[in-house]
């Protein structure tokens, strides 16, 4: 007998107006949130297994020598147009400025024309590459829209680009002859660019994730 009075209060306890005002505010909220979070997916574009990458200036002697000088050792910061080495008599200059990504430790050394003496890592050109297929909302990015980018190397921190350029071509652009009706799904490179000095940590090789946010 005390249990079903105890269930009675209960359910009139339910019945009061304030509660049933609670009750409804709770469920607004909760149908509000499913519907702003399927509101910030629905324009928004995910590419796994993207990376950073910078161009590579390798910088050669245009004549036969013996390394002479060497001026920067790997991870030095170079400007533009800064004396490097010397092979010979020529004197090496940086060409784009950046990270000295590889450098010989020694002189003596004899180079080739062509030949590699140090390379420099342009970071102030880095991109995000990122491979979408073409299936899975290509059509719906173009340059200019806004993108953010995540790291491994740095969980937890997101980053904010533009999608500079949606390759025009696939990265397999060869023509595959199959017996089945199922054809093979391109994918075509994005590439989002970035304010680098904002982001010193970052490093060309590392591993990425792009969102694009898009305007579909």
């Amino acid at each position: 007998m005390e249990n079903t009075t105890t269930h009675i209060e209960k359910k009139n306890h339910l019945k009061t107006p304030w509660v049933q005002s609670v009750i409804s505010i709770v469920i607004i909220f909760g149908v509000l949130a499913v519907f702003l979070i399927w509101l910030s997916v629905k324009n928004t574009i995910s590419v796994e297994n993207s990376y950073l990458d910078a161009p590579v200036a390798n910088i050669s002697p245009t004549a036969p020598g013996m390394l002479n000088e060497i001026y920067v050792k790997e991870g030095d910061i170079v400007a533009p147009n800064s004396q490097i080495a010397v092979v010979g008599s020529e004197i090496l200059y940086s060409k784009n400025g950046g990270i000295v990504s590889s450098a010989p430790e020694v002189t003596g050394s004899y180079y080739s024309p062509g030949q590699t003496v140090i390379s420099i890592v342009d970071d102030s050109q880095m991109k995000v590459i990122g491979s979408v297929d073409e299936t899975k909302g290509l059509k719906n990015i173009v340059a200019g829209e806004r993108a953010t980018f995540t790291v491994d190397a740095f969980p937890g921190k997101t980053y904010e680009g533009i999608v500079e350029e949606v390759s025009p071509v696939s990265e397999d652009t060869g023509v595959v002859f199959s017996i089945s009706d199922d054809r093979p799904v391109k994918k075509f490179d994005i590439k989002v660019s970035f304010d680098d000095s904002k982001y010193p940590e970052l490093k060309s090789g590392m591993s990425a994730k792009i969102t694009v946010y898009t305007n579909n």
